[in-house]
């Protein structure tokens, strides 16, 4: 292996190791092998971190824990969040929660930034991880990329569906590794389901539901007052490229996913299940959208809908339904998170097992059970010394992407990935706000009936953000 040139960067040197390591030269590209997996010198691949509040946290932690990952930075626009420090954290946001956990011992120097441009800055930087507000995604992803970065950044992966091609865009001008972090996708029960389907495990699948249940009656994020933000708060660099408007504490740092500007619940769990009904049933996208909700029983600050359901409908003759229940309690899915329903059978899953109960003759037919009865549990992770302790899908996808920054292999969640199952949010959102049933050209990403709809698949940016 070759020296480091005094002007070649660390991240330069990590990714042509992998190359060099496999015997070929530098310039040929990247072949996928587990050879790769060995940095030079046993180097560690040294992390940004571009958000650490409440998620970013958690995945900071997660970082921490892979024996390959030097913690490398820390930036975000709420000062004590950087500094780690929980006392100078404002007495209003300890009062509502979700302040996250700090203190950590990080060895080594660490440098702290307030705004991420100057973290991209860093010549001993080899990856970021992005967990800011969903409306910051696009725009930090693409100028990492440009910086020679590889990223793992947060779900949902966008605002609006036009940042999503435009991140792709990006890592096809590039050689980065880009993972999404959509945590299912890091599930070994949901990776054996998909077999089991692919492999006509319950029959012809037409049908298909999840929901997300949580009865914030009667108060949901509350009215407030604009007012100043709290000390080392910049607020103007969390509103980034969204318009100006007034600071309220049930905007930031937490509650922004009840603001349709921001996120929506939609984005923030939908995501999560329409992308994993998609990976199971091999979909790309709907072709056709119908929505209906409204603040139905809450009167909060939120802008977006406390009851809503949703049809995704398929060129290949499958429904897809998504409620949103923020106005009541009660079990949904039962023994699970999502259900298929086959010819032959129905199947209840989630992160940590799944089952499928045969079906049975309906009108005019007569047949025995085609299939068996299944019970399929998650096994328990002997790796940390308990067995009641289940799997971490997220910690499988983070020690994935860090495994991909060495070889230079595909993560299991890509942008492509990230962005399809993304687009199902954005869609219904659309769809609401039209008050209509959208047709979508998923080739060319385009609403093919409500032409005017096409003018919700981004935003004008303010000053001087851009996607570019």
């Amino acid at each position: 292996m070759k020296d480091k040139t005094p002007t070649q960067t660390r991240r330069e040197f990590i990714a042509k190791s992998a190359v060099v390591a496999s015997g070929l030269s530098i310039g040929a590209p990247y072949v996928s092998s587990a050879k790769h997996r060995i940095l030079g010198a046993n180097e560690k691949v040294r992390v940004g971190f571009i958000g650490v509040g409440n998620r970013g946290t958690k995945l900071l932690h997660l970082f921490m824990k892979n024996k390959n990952v030097e913690i490398a930075g820390l930036c975000d626009v709420y000062k004590p969040y950087v500094e780690r420090d929980k006392n100078l954290v404002a007495s209003r946001y300890l009062d509502i929660g979700k302040v996250p956990s700090m203190g950590e011992n990080l060895s080594g120097k660490v440098a702290k930034f307030t705004d991420f441009r100057k973290m991209l800055e860093m010549k001993d930087l080899d990856a970021v991880c992005i967990a800011t507000p969903d409306h910051w995604h696009a725009i930090q992803t693409i100028q990492s990329i440009q910086a020679g970065l590889d990223v793992y950044v947060e779900k949902p992966l966008t605002n609006t569906i036009k940042e999503g091609r435009a991140m792709i865009d990006a890592e096809k001008n590039s050689k980065q590794v880009v993972a999404v972090g959509l945590n299912r996708r890091g599930s070994s029960v949901y990776s054996k389901l998909h077999q089991v389907i692919q492999g006509d495990g319950i029959g012809r699948v037409t049908t298909a539901r999840a929901m997300r249940i949580s009865n914030m009656a009667p108060n949901g994020i509350g009215n407030l007052k604009p007012e100043a933000p709290p000390k080392d708060f910049d607020w103007d660099m969390w509103l980034g490229p969204r318009a100006k408007r007034p600071y309220q504490y049930n905007i930031a740092p937490y509650f922004f996913r009840w603001w349709e500007d921001y996120s929506s619940q939609m984005g923030n769990w939908g995501v999560h299940f329409m992308d994993v009904i998609r990976w199971m049933l091999n979909e790309t996208a709907p072709k056709a959208i119908t929505a209906h909700g409204g603040k139905y029983a809450l009167s909060d600050d939120r802008t977006i809908p406390d009851t809503m359901e949703v049809l995704f409908e398929f060129e290949s003759g499958r429904i897809v339904q998504f409620s949103i229940h923020e106005a009541s309690a009660g079990k949904g899915i039962p023994n699970g998170e999502i259900e298929l329903r086959g010819t032959k059978g129905t199947v209840y899953a989630s992160q940590y097992g799944y089952k499928i109960q045969p079906s049975w003759p309906g009108q005019f037919q007569k047949w025995e059970n085609k299939i068996e009865e299944q019970d399929v549990k998650v096994e328990s992770m002997e790796q940390f010394g308990d067995l009641n302790i289940k799997e971490d899908t997220t910690a499988n996808l983070v020690n994935n992407f860090v495994d991909c920054i060495k070889s230079r292999e595909t993560p299991l969640c890509t942008l492509e990935d990230g962005h399809r199952s993304t687009s199902f949010a954005h869609l219904a959102n659309i769809a609401l706000k039209v008050g209509t049933r959208i047709e979508w050209d998923a080739k060319n990403e385009k609403i093919t009936n409500v032409a005017a709809a096409n003018d919700l698949l981004h935003y004008e940016y303010r000053n001087p953000w851009t996607l570019s």
